[in-house]
């Protein structure tokens, strides 16, 4: 992740998470990531009570150790099974499809890490949703994030049935063995190795990408699709928490999964 881009994520994640909780948190005429310069307080919705929706959507949970997490009963969780139904339906038709065609492209899914395969929930709010490079490294290094509800048995099904499964993530080239390890303890089955995990290289940026280190969300990840392509696989289907995640095509089917923590454009 950019350090340009998590300033700009810092800046705007209350309206992004008020924008994404409901339209009634908002009057007429609302701030929102557009309109970032308020006329009144009243244009503004309150902090603390959007904290309190967002910890009551996904069911919080407190440990003893203090740590927050989401209940699998959560208003998030149904809402996330009912997107990993519609997915497991187009998938089985895909399957079905690429039997017996010969010379045809391999079927692929790609997936984001962070609230896509990996919930960042307990992180956020540990954070206050002020998320910064140096306190993600602290995180990630020492701690495993639950998995999205039933994203490891979605994406362990779909390798199954000879889906081949890539994730791409904005997360930086030197997070690649903390992340590794996490979805591998969350139970991601696919091998998250250098063919099919990707992140960011801003350091030695990939040739295929035009935009080297000065990528854009949507360039760097269209990009990397674009080049899974390359390869002979179809992409049938795009998981992210992002519209970000989502754009710039090379890929038959998205699937945008709930985040009302941040936004990144």
């Amino acid at each position: 992740m950019q350090l340009s881009l998590a300033s700009k994520r810092v800046r705007i994640a209350a309206a992004g998470a008020a924008l994404a909780v409901g339209a009634g948190l908002y009057t007429a005429g609302a701030a929102s990531a557009e309109h970032s310069v308020p006329r009144t307080d009243k244009e503004i919705p309150n902090l603390t009570k959007v904290t309190d929706k967002i910890k009551a959507y996904y069911g919080d949970t407190v440990d003893k150790n203090g740590q927050h997490y989401a209940s699998p009963d959560s208003n998030y969780a149904k809402q996330v099974a009912d997107i990993e139904k519609k997915a497991k339906a187009q998938l089985e038709k895909a399957v079905k499809n690429q039997a017996g065609k010969k010379g045809a492209p391999k079927p692929a899914i790609v997936l984001d890490v962070d609230d896509t395969t990996l919930l960042t929930y307990n992180y956020e709010l540990q954070q206050g949703f002020h998320f910064t490079p140096e306190s993600q490294d602290a995180y990630l290094k020492s701690t495993d994030m639950a998995p999205v509800f039933g994203m490891p048995q979605l994406v362990n099904w779909a390798q199954s049935k000879g889906i081949t499964v890539f994730f791409v993530t904005g997360r930086d080239e030197h997070q690649r063995d903390w992340s590794v390890r996490n979805l591998r303890n969350a139970g991601y089955k696919p091998a998250a190795d250098t063919a099919h995990f990707y992140l960011k290289n801003k350091k030695t940026p990939p040739a295929y990408l035009p935009c080297g280190a000065t990528c854009t969300t949507v360039e760097y990840k269209a990009g990397t699709r674009k080049h899974i392509e390359s390869q002979g696989y179809r992409i049938v289907a795009n998981f992210g928490d992002q519209f970000s995640d989502l754009q710039g095509g090379y890929a038959q089917h998205t699937y945008k999964l709930p985040n009302p923590m941040y936004f990144l454009p």
